[in-house]
């Protein structure tokens, strides 16, 4: 199983709705499960979409508040619907093998700060994978750099994380 943040926003590349498609159509020919925030726009919806049409199995998970901000996707093999969006997150990192991010806003990169961190303070020793297509994510790499050269992140931080070009480079 694997836990796919991503953005509730198709974004303007049209690239990035084509690589979640590829993400969830790899999973189902992988036998993967995913595990994602549970709404059917945006990438979300595509990876979702992509995945049950390629004969995959798909889990969202999405706090009742945002059920029908999301649209939340009634068509997933299982929709749990929660109170609150730490619950959400607590859930999809308890149900994931490791974890795939997609660009999306400030949720999805809210969502990849906390599963970094907490596998920074050892909760969890699952992969991390940032697909990276088209350099969306050089911007977090420069935060990081900057960090570091001003003392904040050390040598084994860029360990928590890999970055993948490709949805095949991801899930190897």
């Amino acid at each position: 199983t694997i836990c796919v943040y991503c953005g509730s926003q198709a974004g303007l590349a049209t690239d990035h709705l084509e690589t979640a498609r590829a993400l969830g159509r790899a999973c189902a020919a992988n036998g993967i499960r995913v595990v994602f925030g549970g709404g059917s726009i945006g990438l979300m919806g595509a990876l979702a979409e992509s995945t049950r049409a390629a004969g995959g199995a798909v889990t969202g998970i999405i706090p009742d508040h945002l059920r029908a901000r999301e649209l939340a996707d009634e068509a997933v093999d299982e929709l749990v619907v929660v109170d609150t969006m730490h619950e959400r997150k607590r859930l999809m990192a308890e149900r994931a093998d490791g974890f795939c991010v997609l660009p999306g806003g400030i949720g999805t990169l809210d969502e990849t700060i906390e599963i970094l961190t907490w596998k920074q303070l050892g909760l969890h020793a699952k992969p991390v994978v940032l697909l990276d297509t088209g350099g969306f994510w050089d911007p977090l790499m420069q935060l990081f750099a900057h960090q570091r050269a001003a003392g904040f992140l050390g040598e084994t931080e860029p360990q928590l994380f890999q970055r993948a070009a490709s949805v095949a480079d991801a899930l190897d």
